[in-house]
């Protein structure tokens, strides 16, 4: 099979090629709906549908795609039985998981994703299908955002081929990111914010910081109601620490992990029993509910510059307004390397700021941000405890 790279016989300027998508459902309605939401913009091309895993496999064998969005339950062959046969077949493919908002089907989605999936998609209900809206343009940004990715990979192969042939090609020049100093206060809390490729980084980095912690740990992560909740729950079993969905009014405790609700804001207040968790539908920003901006925003106004924010792999640039508030306020922001992550759009985003006090791979973002927790803390005048 050829490599999974854009051709030139398509109606799209060539600067603009289209993502080659493949939609597999079992429900034709479901699978001409998506189907019709993609085709009707030109930057997209459904090149084949499919009612099942087994046709799925056997039509990516002989037709080229960079997106492939897939169905969980479906007769013959289901969504996890197909994606380690699908990313045989094209390593380069990018796999977005469809599931109805339940807890089993977020339970399966976290699992796909540690098959290689790249991301999940909540399934349109009748509201969304009878108006365009949300769905329409989440659909098109996941799809957009990884057909680019897919195109990188299949690139990469292609040079990887070249390369046994011949000298390496140059590589491509990138403009230097500049990095702020290293903290030398310790925090109070520690935020984290990602989106897609995020559970997977967030076991690798909650998994390297631990249990013990002498501050509270607040993550939002994009994902559906319920999605969070198996989410909360994951972190807590993988990686041996107390995790688990925050909860309006609770007192945040040192050593503790709270994840957003899906469809809530994690803010925080102070109030006489402490710093308390305050979860408010206020309207999304950035497309998102929850949001890592508010998030930040709200610890600026309660712990000042005694703040360390990770950002890891994410699609778009939320967490760069709330970064920047952080490093105003004295705080610090670290961030995902671009190597290590799915989609490197909000750590880029906090990068190309120049927010950053390190950009790092996931499997060191942990001890990082251990080393810079444990510190012993300096006050005014520069004495420490």
């Amino acid at each position: 099979m050829p490599l999974n790279i854009p051709s030139a016989n398509n109606t799209s300027p060539p600067d603009t090629p289209q993502v080659r998508v493949i939609v597999v459902d079992d429900s034709l309605v479901i699978r001409g709906f998506i189907a019709r939401a993609l085709d009707s913009d030109p930057s997209f091309k459904v090149v084949a549908t499919a009612s099942n895993g087994k046709i799925a496999t056997e039509t990516l064998r002989h037709t080229s795609a960079d997106v492939i969005i897939l169905d969980i339950e479906m007769p013959v062959m289901d969504g996890l039985t197909a994606i380690p046969l699908l990313k045989e077949i094209d390593p380069s493919v990018q796999i977005i998981m469809a599931s109805t908002l339940t807890q089993k089907n977020a339970e399966i989605s976290l699992k796909a994703m540690s098959l290689g999936a790249t991301d999940y998609l909540p399934k349109p209900s009748a509201r969304e299908m009878a108006v365009p809206g949300d769905f329409q343009r989440n659909l098109r940004e996941k799809v957009k955002t990884l057909g680019r990715i897919a195109w990188k990979k299949a690139l990469r192969r292609e040079r990887a081929l070249r390369a046994e042939e011949g000298p390496p090609a140059a590589p491509l020049e990138k403009k230097p990111i500049s990095l702020r100093p290293m903290p030398r206060t310790r925090p109070e809390i520690i935020a984290i914010g990602s989106s897609t490729g995020g559970p997977q980084a967030l076991f690798e980095v909650v998994r390297a910081m631990g249990a013990g912690l002498s501050q509270p740990i607040v993550i939002t992560q994009h994902m559906p109601p319920s999605f969070t909740t198996i989410l909360a729950d994951h972190i807590n079993k993988q990686c041996n620490v107390p995790c688990a969905e925050a909860k309006n009014g609770e007192v945040l405790m040192a050593g503790n992990y709270y994840v957003a609700p899906g469809d809530y804001h994690l803010l925080v207040t102070k109030k006489p029993e402490g710093v308390v968790v305050c979860l408010t539908q206020d309207p999304p920003e950035n497309y998102c509910r929850p949001s890592v901006d508010p998030m930040l925003r709200s610890l600026v106004g309660v712990y000042g510059n005694r703040i360390l924010a990770v950002i890891l792999t994410g699609m778009g640039q939320d967490g760069m307004k709330g970064g920047e508030a952080i490093v105003n306020a004295g705080g610090v922001v670290i961030a995902q390397d671009e190597a290590t992550s799915v989609v490197w759009g909000m750590p880029g985003a906090v990068a190309a700021a120049g927010l950053c006090s390190a950009i790092a791979p996931v499997t060191e973002l942990g001890s990082i941000v251990r080393k810079i927790a444990s510190q012993r803390p300096v006050y005014a005048g520069g004495s420490a405890a």
